[in-house]
């Protein structure tokens, strides 16, 4: 039991921060904050992904080539086409260090407002950084793992920051349900999205990309918002409110993407 409370545990803390700050902050800019609690952000997002740990700074470059490319001859990495997780994650992966190393160069508006803390991500890409989190999470199922299958959850820890996007990626564009027609083939996954905190709303996103709350309908609950409406409300970020038409107006219209 305690192995599976652990799983859980770093499941939603890692995909917190990643909604949070890398998606809905670095890639978006839904909300702004003070450069001491980037910082501060940044060293949580470090905690809760380990050894995973994804760039903010190049993650919201993909993010942003996304939504400007999705389904296009110039998507960035993600692909249709991929039959399997991991052959998105590695797709992924190839874009992904390139603009993390500088090797790509990289259109203005794909890096208008990002966060950048270069040091502090030489350090967390670091390859010791990162076995020494592999190490602590092998130790952690050494020590409450009672059955030997257990242990063959560990990739999910190894590798828990880059999942949730390419799950999203890989089966959002081809399951579930949409509440808007655009010019991409992004769904919204379940109707009441707690697995994903909101992540898997993803046509409701590619409508409203600049909307902290990724729920549009009554039943589309949004787990994460209320947090970020706290806190906006004790000052620790500053949501911005950015204007929602009306669903009954524009439900099922056909749209252009929207920016970032």
């Amino acid at each position: 039991m305690a192995v599976f409370l652990i799983l859980i545990f770093h499941w939603y803390l890692s995909l917190f921060f990643q909604t949070f700050f890398h998606h809905r902050y670095a890639a978006h800019s839904m909300f702004t904050m003070s450069r001491s609690w980037e910082k501060i952000f940044y060293v949580l997002s470090w905690l809760a992904q380990g050894s995973s740990y994804l760039s903010p700074y190049s993650y919201a470059v993909l993010h942003r080539w996304h939504h400007s490319f999705a389904d296009t001859h110039k998507q960035s990495y993600e692909d249709v086409n991929d039959k399997t997780l991991i052959n998105m994650m590695w797709r992924t992966k190839i874009i992904y260090s390139s603009i993390f190393s500088r090797k790509i160069e990289i259109e203005d508006r794909f890096k208008e407002n990002l966060p950048e803390w270069f040091s502090f991500e030489m350090f967390a890409n670091n390859w010791i950084t990162r076995l020494s989190w592999a190490v602590f999470y092998v130790l952690l199922y050494v020590s409450f793992a009672t059955e030997w299958w257990m242990f063959l959850f560990l990739p999910i820890h190894f590798f828990i920051a880059p999942l949730p996007g390419a799950i999203i990626n890989l089966f959002a564009h081809k399951y579930g349900y949409t509440n808007f027609d655009l010019q991409d083939s992004s769904r919204n996954i379940l109707p009441v999205d707690i697995f994903m905190l909101g992540e898997g709303y993803h046509n409701n996103h590619h409508r409203y990309n600049r909307r902290a709350n990724f729920g549009v309908k009554w039943f589309e609950f949004d787990p994460v918002y209320p947090v970020i409406r706290l806190l906006d409300r004790v000052g620790i970020i500053s949501l911005k409110r950015a204007p929602l038409t009306r669903t009954s107006d524009s439900l099922r219209k056909p749209v252009l993407h929207e920016g970032f």
